[in-house]
């Protein structure tokens, strides 16, 4: 199946989002039947598809369903949609780990539940994104951290460097349906498709003990809060939610009043102010209290950003320093954090009981290291480049010696040009720098 999107369904999003629009207050009333449209589903089951992951509730794989027969796995499920039968399985919830410790809780719709969802999804995000505000870039069709990350950078170096560093406690868990549900009325009168986003936020949560297999169901009707991250919904919805905040936030003229900007990325947001960045903190607790969620007083914090760093979606903003004469000037680079985690998944693969073909294991590990290049294109990385360069080899090395029973460090037999040469090891450090740094202070 081909991910490119068809050309009726790009039709569709068109005249969708054109309408919205040119008729901000519009209010669509006949979409439901556009989201159990054959090739819409057809598409949406290719974009799931290609999304993977691990099976639901009901353990179907992608595999299953196609032995089953696809075609009549798609006409079952248009038809339980037509009929007004469809019902969403349990979600499946599972712990991972955060990069600063703890667990972050994500659920898994199953297969039939990813596919309805990304058909609605299709349909409705045109409409919210004609609505979003400029400042935020999360989860967007053509924006994202990157493009973020930029226009930090580019405010902080006119100045706008007094900076709440702002963080929601459990944002996806905090979500009122109420108010939510609200918010994408405010756009959707089609009560069939108001339901839809109901069951998908009433639907239970299943959590297996891994001891002893014991089976917990939570949420459900009773739950008034939240939608789980990892349903293909859910960053949609957190977006109309958030969009709240931001409008707010222009409407009444606080970007003049404070002498400051908002940058979002769904839950994850800066303030970036000339002077008045306390005064906007206090603001901001005051306006997430009355939409029902709270800022995490430990995890908030005000900077200055001429004097000291803050991190923001995986970068490190604020002064950095030319080596060659000791000037002082504001930029961008990769955070500290940032740099652990790519060393510790480059450990991870490089362990002693890895025996897979050097060949894989080198595709592998150059996939990685190129991802992390590419998403940090932008300020000064040439100093976190060689440091993963160094550690990358000399992880490499001490794989290869002990891979092919070399005594000592193996310096000798797999030195820099063997590994970076005949093993085919990319190096970060020769990639070309082309994004400019901001200008001195």
């Amino acid at each position: 199946m081909s991910l490119a999107t068809p050309t009726t369904i790009r039709t569709l999003q068109r005249k969708l989002y054109r309408k919205a629009k040119a008729e901000p207050a519009f209010r669509f009333y006949l979409l439901y039947d556009k989201i159990y449209r054959a090739d819409i589903l057809r598409h949406a089951y290719a974009l799931a598809r290609a999304n993977a992951g691990a099976p639901g509730t009901d353990g179907m794989t992608f595999a299953a369903v196609e032995a089953s027969g696809l075609e009549r796995w798609l006409a079952g499920l248009r038809e339980e949609l037509v009929s007004k039968a469809y019902r969403p399985d349990p979600v499946r919830r599972v712990s991972i780990p955060k990069p600063d410790g703890g667990e972050r809780p994500l659920g898994i719709p199953t297969i039939r539940d990813r596919v309805v969802q990304t058909a609605a999804k299709l349909v409705l995000e045109p409409i919210f994104e004609a609505d979003f505000e400029d400042n935020a870039y999360g989860y967007r069709p053509v924006r994202g951290a990157v493009d973020a990350v930029k226009e930090v950078h580019r405010l902080i170096c006119r100045g706008h460097t007094d900076v709440v560093d702002a963080d929601l406690s459990r944002y996806f868990d905090s979500i009122p349906h109420g108010e939510l549900l609200k918010s994408v009325a405010r756009r959707i009168v089609d009560r069939h498709v108001l339901r839809l986003i109901k069951l998908w936020l009433k639907a239970p949560i299943e959590e297996r003990d891994d001891g002893d297999g014991t089976r917990r169901i939570g949420g459900g009707k009773s739950n008034a809060r939240g939608t789980p991250q990892g349903g293909v919904v859910s960053p949609l919805l957190a977006n109309i939610y958030m969009n709240r905040f931001l409008k707010y936030w222009r409407l009444t003229g606080r970007g003049e009043a404070f002498r400051a900007h908002v940058i979002a990325y769904a839950d994850d947001f800066v303030i970036l102010s000339r002077g008045c960045a306390a005064e906007a903190l206090a603001w901001t607790k005051a306006v997430m209290t009355r939409l029902g969620l709270t800022l995490n007083e430990a995890k908030t914090s005000l900077k200055n950003a001429r004097q000291e760093r803050f991190d923001f979606l995986g970068y490190s903003f604020g002064p950095h320093r030319y080596k060659a004469n000791g000037h002082w000037y504001l930029s961008a680079s990769p955070s500290k954090k940032s740099v652990q985690r790519l060393k510790t998944k480059v450990g991870n693969l490089l362990v002693p009981g890895n025996n897979d073909p050097w060949p894989e294991v080198r595709d592998t590990l150059n996939s990685s290291l190129l991802g992390w290049s590419n998403y940090f294109c932008h300020g000064t990385r040439r100093s976190a480049f060689r440091g993963i360069d160094r550690y990358v080899y000399e992880r490499v090395r001490d794989f290869l010696a002990r891979r092919h029973k070399v005594a000592g460090r193996g310096t000798h037999r797999f030195s820099l040009d063997v590994v970076y040469g005949q093993h085919g090891l990319l190096r970060l450090e020769r990639l070309p720098l082309t994004a400019p740094l901001c200008a001195s202070r």
